[in-house]
């Protein structure tokens, strides 16, 4: 049994509980069910606006997934980055259009990081990494430490940048997420290297409390079932749009997929709570898709969730020591 108690998750941040099937009588009040909601892309300032209102309301951390090339313009890009088998200044995902909109988003994300969210790589460009070998990785990973650290540089208001800034870019980045989902034998070696301390590009079948794949924490995003048939679906806005509206946009239906969305991610909750407290893992992006069915949908499963003396909404910095610590507990326990 994996326990944490409750006076000492509030001591440091809330968090977990158990890892061996239980029944709902049987769960310690004691035990806390964590949610771990994320971001993909942190780029639309109006949705970090969004983001981080909906945080304060509800009592939850998030993690940030950021991508780089949205902390430089495209001419910057051509003279700075160099993505593995790609011309040079390309991006699947754009770059910053001013100077100014780079500043806006470094203010929102240093404001992120002081109201304690996870700010984490997502590489760059959003290109799909399975061929890439060590050495390209690493070469992402380095142009996304030079763009963080220049961020006030590139948007042309150096006297802006906060105190602290430079060591948050140094040393504050920690967690990584492929785009895509996408992965290749020279990631972890990579990631070891530059010295990330968990990884969360993986899909499992269901919650899942995070692996170790050569000392490194590994999480993933669950499949979910969802919709009129059950059928599993990965707990992520995107998956859900393609799945909802084959990827076209459709307002019209909004309301229709909010409420699907809603109850598929109300039960994974259910589940979860009830039963053995498996972390929930829920994945979005700054793109409000089908007229903001999935914001919408999670805004009101985090504020019926996060309140409870029994929940934790948390990041993955947050969630790791927590679990880590829990594990070792447990282990203790067993002699």
């Amino acid at each position: 049994m994996i326990r944490i108690s409750l006076a000492f998750s509030l001591a440091m941040v809330p968090a977990l509980a158990r890892s061996e099937p239980a029944t709902p009588a049987t769960v310690p009040t004691a035990d806390l069910q964590l949610v771990i909601v994320s971001f993909d892309g942190a780029h639309d300032n109006a949705l970090w606006e969004k983001s981080l209102a909906m945080a304060k309301h509800t009592g939850a951390h998030f993690t940030y997934f950021l991508s780089c090339t949205f902390l430089m313009t495209r001419a910057d890009g051509k003279e700075i980055y160099r993505p593995p088998g790609q011309k040079p200044g390309r991006s699947n995902v754009g770059f910053a259009q001013s100077r100014e909109e780079i500043a806006v988003r470094a203010g929102h994300i240093w404001q992120a990081h002081l109201d304690g969210h996870d700010i984490a790589s997502h590489a760059c460009g959003h290109f799909d990494g399975k061929g890439w070998s060590k050495a390209d990785w690493q070469s992402e990973f380095a142009t996304f430490n030079t763009a963080l650290r220049d961020a006030w540089k590139k948007a042309e208001r150096p006297e802006a940048e906060p105190e602290g800034w430079a060591e948050f870019a140094k040393a504050d980045v920690k967690g990584f997420r492929a785009p895509y989902l996408s992965l290749s034998d020279g990631l972890l070696p990579a990631l070891k290297e530059t010295g990330f301390t968990y990884d969360a590009s993986l899909v499992t079948k269901g919650p899942g409390w995070p692996t170790a794949k050569d000392g490194l924490p590994r999480f993933g995003l669950p499949l979910i079932p969802e919709g009129p048939s059950q059928r599993p679906v990965i707990g992520m806005d995107y998956n859900l749009f393609v799945r909802h509206s084959m990827g076209i946009e459709n307002k019209k239906d909004s309301a229709r997929f909010e409420e699907r969305t809603y109850e598929a991610y109300r039960k994974a909750f259910d589940r979860e709570y009830g039963g053995d407290r498996i972390p929930l893992q829920l994945g979005f992006h700054f793109v409000e898709m089908n007229g903001g069915a999935y914001w919408r949908a999670l805004d009101r499963l985090l504020t019926e969730v996060c309140g409870k003396s029994d929940v934790a909404c948390v990041s993955y910095a947050q969630a790791l020591p927590m679990i880590e610590q829990a594990k070792k507990k447990a282990d203790r326990s067993a002699f």
